[in-house]
């Protein structure tokens, strides 16, 4: 039995290919957008924006690496390369996947550490800092990714075959061990981290507020910034999470029950559903940030040719102002966006 040969129908197998077309390109643009925008404002950015630069990397480096041999293998109804490329493309997977995972968590907890004044215009977390998370989610993420290769746990072909992944089905008992230790670290502890990082802006937003309410000039446009902000990031975790438990559930499934009970279909659907996950950030992006839609407007027409209108003026909390209180308000706001990347 060929264990790269396609298990669904080549009408299903086209539909596939297409699918992925779509998402590696809106992936791609997306995410390229997001790091444009990072590298324009370069010299504005505080230390904590880095992380979400960093989260537009890896899954741009997912789309690169994996989406274009997936969709040759669904065009041509076969696995292609053979077992090398099945090893590679299943480290690259893992590798990316828990890169984000951890990214997300970092992300969450500094933004939790940034709301503990949202008043103070000090700065909470450095360069340095942020620059050692970085290094840690990439090792991390590779450490991880190199252990079914050093021997606990393995990379196999997916049951629909036009995919390679960690073999689930094939660590019953040998590789129990791995997927208890990958699903504790690298899904339940970060999303318990994650929901209690929120839970706590959350509550210091409101006691925030309530102290300041007094100051009604000044108290609103902070809390509305920073409560955008929030349900950005908060939008950003739910859509990684939200793509990816369904696969993790029916991975699961592989290990503790018979995989064979599980359709090639059936298995398709949520291994297709978790790529699409690179796609959600730069979109969630787009819609609830008014900075960045401008700027990728901005960035449209020049690449059109056709410049920007007179009077068009990209709004943006960094520009300085003669008066002193808008400054003081400006160095505040500054602070409170010091963890997403052109949002506001």
């Amino acid at each position: 039995m060929d264990i790269y040969a396609s298990a669904l129908p080549p009408a299903v197998d086209i539909g596939t290919g297409c699918y992925l077309l779509v998402i590696a390109v809106l992936s791609i643009v997306g995410n390229l957008l997001v790091i444009i925008m990072a590298v324009t404002k370069s010299s504005k950015m505080k230390p904590p924006e880095l992380l979400c630069v960093n989260l537009a990397v890896t899954d741009l480096g997912a789309s690169v690496t994996m989406y274009p041999l997936a969709m040759a293998a669904a065009w041509s109804h076969h696995w292609i390369g053979g077992d090398a490329t099945c090893v590679l493309y299943g480290l690259a997977g893992f590798f990316f996947g828990v890169a984000s995972i951890m990214n997300l968590t970092l992300l969450a907890v500094v933004r939790f550490i940034v709301s503990l004044n949202l008043q103070s215009p000090n700065e909470k977390i450095s360069w340095r800092t942020v620059k050692i998370m970085c290094v840690w989610i990439w090792l991390y993420g590779l450490i991880w990714a190199l252990f079914p290769i050093l021997g606990w746990g393995r990379y196999g072909p997916e049951p629909f075959g036009l995919s390679c992944s960690l073999a689930w089905a094939q660590m019953k008992h040998e590789g129990f061990s791995f997927v208890l230790t990958m699903f504790s670290l690298n899904l339940v502890a970060p999303s318990i981290v994650i929901c209690g990082c929120y839970f706590g802006i959350a509550i210091n937003l409101y006691v925030t507020y309530k102290k300041t309410m007094n100051n009604a000039n000044h108290v609103p446009n902070i809390i509305k910034l920073h409560r955008r902000l929030l349900i950005i990031a908060v939008l950003i975790t739910v859509g990684f999470i939200g793509c990816w438990s369904p696969y993790g559930m029916v991975s699961l499934w592989s290990v503790l029950q018979d995989s064979s009970s599980i359709s090639p279909k059936v298995s398709l659907l949520p291994c297709m559903f978790a790529k699409s996950s690179t796609v959600y950030n730069p979109l969630i992006y787009y819609i609830f940030s008014q900075n960045f839609k401008a700027e990728v407007r901005k960035l449209w027409r020049r690449w059109l040719g056709t410049g920007i209108p007179d009077g068009t003026r990209v709004s943006s909390i960094y520009m300085a102002n003669s008066e002193a209180k808008t400054r003081e308000m400006t160095q505040t706001l500054q602070e409170m966006e010091s963890s997403a990347v052109i949002l506001g």
